[in-house]
């Protein structure tokens, strides 16, 4: 026991550290506030936090679902070995059918993917490009395309959709994928809305251009851990920072070009879909789903909103409409953007396709004049934004739209082929960001920059310098968010970096049951 909870811990010794660990794990749960937690490595911080935490949503059904952070798939791997060890011992001590749970690990598309094909790419990007050119709704809409069995076959039971309760790590879905000729990916993604335990990278909260597409409608009342996070102030910065060299400027180009005679080609054969989406766009960007492509009917119908300590049922079943099945069509989720922004129409300089393209131009060919420089400069996002509209006379409020109004273009076109766009998508995200934050960011031009070792180019970056700015959503939006790690010292440094309060910091030294050997080195 810990105070009054009883704590289910799979190993017969239980070290000081090990229990100081959980019971300041405890008092950050029972406050319903966020934690900063230090543990030597190699001590049990994993089995620490799964023990606590599952025993603690057993004694208190009400207590959001587990979402677990690693940073690499063998550290997800490890993670859900050690959920099994610890559901196990659960069962062995209580009984079997008073512990239903269910818990799922989500990778890339890459690692789920079972349809043959499909895995012949060797690049992740290609397939997802294979992924999407099948299973796109108007790729599944015209009569004689090439389709993906195994997303069908989901799309059509996503109604009566059986999951047993288990823990189910990569290997598992792709076996239960292959068992029931299902697609394991958007099963998966479809389950994180059900299961009462979730392991995904970091970048599945952290970077808005993927959260927004996987995890945006997680509950409040959720565990967030974030292990392994002493590095997590880099990641923040990374999933905000956009680096421009002139290949990407001048794939750009080309970019343009490609969206110009395919909006012609459209105009020409069928103009009702380009007014079609002019009309949209006066709607606003969260109510045409131009920032997510979570289906948010799922997530707030309650007959769907499964708790597996309070079925009676052995399974998870998804009692939903087929029609509300996960939205699969191309969407590059946009930067943080203000809820006020989300909610607008899109300015109507932008709305024509024809006019945005040439919006677009502008912008890259404003960049591209940018790399003549001879030395290393660093200006302010103020001072580059009012350049820019001197030289290109665009207003800012446009410019914030940039991404989405892209994202709604490319599936207008019907484009499949995302990872051909993806220069223009990171010009899009620089201008994005650059008009939406005047503070914490900073435009660097290096005339031997690198973004691949070893080879040096100019370099244009729009550098996020507040890690803060991409995870305080996550502390404001969650009530418990513990940042965990074996070399997290010194302490007062987290909270100062990530701009948070943790209710619970605490470093917790490694026991020692025997005198230690104190090596001393003699040198000539």
């Amino acid at each position: 026991f810990i105070e009054e909870l009883e704590v289910f811990f799979p190993y017969e010794f239980l070290y000081k550290e090990q229990y100081d660990y959980m019971l300041h794990l405890k008092h950050a749960l029972d406050s319903k506030g966020h934690g900063l937690l230090e543990m030597p490595t190699g001590t049990g911080k994993t089995v620490c936090v799964l023990s606590l935490v599952t025993s603690y949503k057993y004694k208190y059904p009400k207590t959001g679902k587990l979402i677990y952070c690693t940073r690499t798939v063998p550290e997800m791997t490890k993670c859900m070995d050690e959920i099994k060890k610890v559901i196990q011992y659960r069962d062995k001590c209580i009984g079997l059918d008073s512990t239903k749970i269910l818990a799922v690990c989500l990778s890339a598309r890459r690692n789920l993917c079972i349809h043959k094909t499909v895995l012949e790419e060797n690049d992740g990007e290609n397939v997802d490009s294979s992924c999407r050119a099948m299973t796109a709704s108007w790729i599944r809409n015209r009569a004689g395309s090439r389709l993906c069995n195994y997303y069908e076959n989901f799309d059509k039971t996503f109604g009566e959709i059986e999951i047993p309760s288990g823990i189910y790590d990569l290997i598992d879905l792709k076996s239960y994928g292959e068992t029931k000729n299902c697609c394991p990916y958007y099963l998966t993604r479809y389950l994180i809305n059900h299961s009462d335990i979730v392991v995904f990278n970091y970048q599945y909260l952290l970077d808005p251009k993927v959260s927004n597409l996987v995890s945006r409608d997680l509950g409040k009342d959720c565990v967030i851990v974030f292990d392994e996070a002493h590095n997590i102030d880099n990641v923040c910065i990374e999933a905000l920072s956009v680096a421009l060299d002139t290949r990407s400027i001048d794939t750009s180009i080309r970019n343009i070009h490609k969206l110009q005679t395919k909006v012609n080609e459209l105009k020409a054969s069928d103009n009702a879909r380009l007014q079609q989406e002019y009309r949209d766009l006066l709607h606003g960007l969260t109510s045409q789903g131009l920032i997510s492509t979570t289906n948010r009917q799922i997530a707030t119908n309650p007959s769907t909103n499964i708790s597996s300590n309070s079925d009676s049922s052995n399974n998870v079943n998804a009692n939903t409409n087929t029609n509300n099945s996960l939205n699969t069509d191309v969407k590059l989720a946009s930067p943080l953007l203000s809820s006020d922004i989300l909610e607008e129409a899109v300015p109507g300089s932008i709305r024509k396709a024809e006019h945005f393209i040439a919006f677009l131009r502008k912008i890259v060919i404003y960049l591209k004049s940018q790399f003549k420089g001879i030395s290393v400069e660093s200006k302010s996002p103020l001072y580059f934004m009012n350049s820019l509209q001197e030289s290109t006379a665009l207003e800012r409020k446009p410019l914030k739209f940039t991404q989405a109004r892209l994202q709604s273009l490319l599936r207008t076109l019907e484009i499949t082929s995302l990872e051909e766009y993806n220069p223009l998508s990171d010009v899009a995200n620089f201008v994005t960001l650059l008009s939406t934050y005047t503070e914490g960011f900073a435009i660097i031009f290096e005339p031997q920059g690198s973004i691949v070792k070893g080879v040096y180019e100019p370099l244009l970056q729009l550098a996020c310098l507040d890690a803060s700015i991409s995870i305080k959503p996550i502390f404001d939006r969650f009530q418990s968010v513990i940042i965990t790690s074996g070399t997290l010292s010194p302490l007062s440094l987290y909270p100062k970096l990530l701009n948070f309060q943790p209710l619970v910091s605490q470093s917790l030294p490694m026991s020692i049951f025997r005198p230690c050997l104190l090596p001393l080195i003699v040198t000539r």
